[in-house]
């Protein structure tokens, strides 16, 4: 089943198996490994995640942007936004949102005004990058809309764990643990659910889906039946599957 966001009001002002571009490249050493899939593009897939020390391994969860794991995540400790929560009756309120980074537009004294307009992360702002080193980001829509094309998705169990089984078109496998979700201080659908995080805000001039809107960023989402591009609210806690660019 997919996660159902709830927005209570529209923001005003707004092969290896193993684990473990460039301002102030991180100097973590390079020892994470990679399959390549025979993609069209060549790009370079992780075989575990972010934070994991094997392919069945959850790994870290991310806000989007943020480069750190954290006990708890809500839209109280977003690093790019503050959500500012104003009675407007005693049985209502409205949700107004001012933004840092990350946005194409805010809304201040009844009027828009233009916002930084990036439309993905920076790379000091990538999970990926931070962590594993410059050769290494969190994938883009486009690398995402790739893999759901040219591979196929198996559901199975790794040493215990339920994911799905990655085939690309020359044959070689990766695998994805179901790792769920974190929200506030929970983590959700572990085992039946995946959100993986891409470094793509959600825009609907590039991808419209239903709601989704810059409040959001997209993901790919999958369980047991279903594995497809989605979107999840910024500040929740999604995991990270790295890839780099071709050898070639």
């Amino acid at each position: 089943m997919k996660k159902i966001l709830l927005i209570l009001a529209i923001a005003l002002p707004f092969v290896f198996i193993s684990c473990k571009d460039d301002k102030d490249e991180p100097t973590t050493p390079d020892n994470h490994e990679y399959v390549d899939l025979g993609l069209p593009s060549g790009t370079l897939w992780a075989t575990c995640n972010v934070g994991a020390n094997s392919p069945e391994e959850y790994g870290d969860h991310f806000a989007w942007g943020e480069t750190e794991p954290k006990e708890s995540y809500d839209c109280t400790n977003y690093k790019w936004a503050y959500w500012e929560r104003v009675a407007i009756s005693d049985h209502y309120y409205q949700v107004n949102v001012t933004w840092y980074k990350y946005y194409f537009k805010d809304w201040i004294d009844n009027a828009y005004v233009e916002g930084d307009g990036k439309p993905e992360l920076d790379p000091e702002d990538d999970a990926a990058y931070v962590n594993w080193g410059p050769k290494w980001r969190m994938p883009s829509l486009e690398q995402l809309q790739e893999l759901l094309e040219y591979c196929s998705w198996k559901w199975t169990q790794r040493n215990g764990v339920n994911g799905n089984l990655v085939t690309g078109p020359n044959g070689k496998t990766i695998f994805l643990p179901a790792a769920g979700g974190r929200s506030e201080k929970q983590l959700y659908f572990d085992g039946d659910d995946a959100y993986y995080w891409t470094r793509t805000l959600c825009n609907p001039d590039k991808l419209t889906i239903e709601v989704a809107d810059q409040e959001m960023a997209y993901i790919l989402h999958f369980s047991s039946s279903e594995w497809d591009v989605w979107y999840d609210i910024r500040y929740d806690g999604c995991t990270v599957r790295a890839v780099r660019a071709s050898k070639k």
